[in-house]
């Protein structure tokens, strides 16, 4: 497997990543219609955490991660490392001493569709991380591969540039052109819901609220008193 090692990749505006990262990662998929989810395969090492940056993309061979070390190299400030592989893999193919030299470098974290070692350290030394598996197995250093070229997990498309955001519920994508217009959309959907939450501590259902009354009638759904639905159940149905 050959491969190619881009650098210097147009990057979405950190301004506009800072904006991100002030939303989960739901209301942001959400925002943008449900898009951009990686997939609830990827999962955090540690909890209560929360990161946003631009993608440094590697795409390795399973078992191998030479081109992670390559990548590093590719790596700066407020960037988060994606990395998958081009068949799957569970190896522990990202560990401490990666962490180490990534940090150094103001990488806020890693995201790898593969596996994941030394977790504890991980989360001792504070570097965020979301992984397919945790696996002690180790890997070589003897195939190509590509960076900051664009990669696919779980049906989404990750360019180097675009902005990953990650936190406990999983890890989102949001292309880089589309930043600033997912902040804004996020924003006035938190806006939303802290309506929706007021008037849920005020005593409001959510059946009033959405108007999901008339959704129940429109399907059919009706309303028995416990005696009503007893007498007409079928046998020990209604018990």
């Amino acid at each position: 497997m050959s491969g190619v090692i881009v650098t210097g990749p147009p990057k979405a505006d950190p301004e506009d990543v800072e904006a991100l990262a002030g939303f989960g990662v739901a209301t942001v998929s959400e925002a943008m219609g449900r898009t951009g989810l990686l997939g609830p395969g990827i999962r955090p090492v540690q909890q209560g955490v929360r990161v946003a940056g631009t993608a440094v993309t590697v795409l390795s061979w399973p078992g191998d991660n030479l081109m992670i070390h390559a990548a590093v190299e590719q790596c700066g400030e407020g960037d988060i490392l994606v990395v998958t592989t081009t068949s799957p893999s569970t190896d522990g193919m990202f560990g401490e001493l990666f962490a180490t030299a990534l940090r150094r470098r103001g990488v806020r974290g890693i995201v790898i569709n593969a596996g994941i070692r030394d977790t504890q350290e991980l989360r001792d030394m504070g570097f965020a991380a979301w992984s397919r598996a945790v696996s002690a197995q180790g890997t070589v250093k003897a195939t190509g591969g590509s960076v900051n070229v664009p990669v696919a997990i779980d049906g989404q498309v990750i360019r180097p540039g675009d902005v990953i955001l990650a936190d406990d519920d999983g890890v989102v994508v949001v292309p880089r052109e589309q930043a600033r217009r997912a902040a804004e959309a996020a924003a006035a959907r938190e806006d939303k819901e802290a309506a929706s939450r007021a008037a849920f501590l005020d005593g409001q259902l959510g059946l009033d609220r959405y108007g999901l009354r008339e959704k129940l009638v429109e399907l059919g759904v009706t309303y028995q008193s416990y005696d009503e639905y007893a007498e007409y159940a079928p046998d020990g149905a209604g018990a």
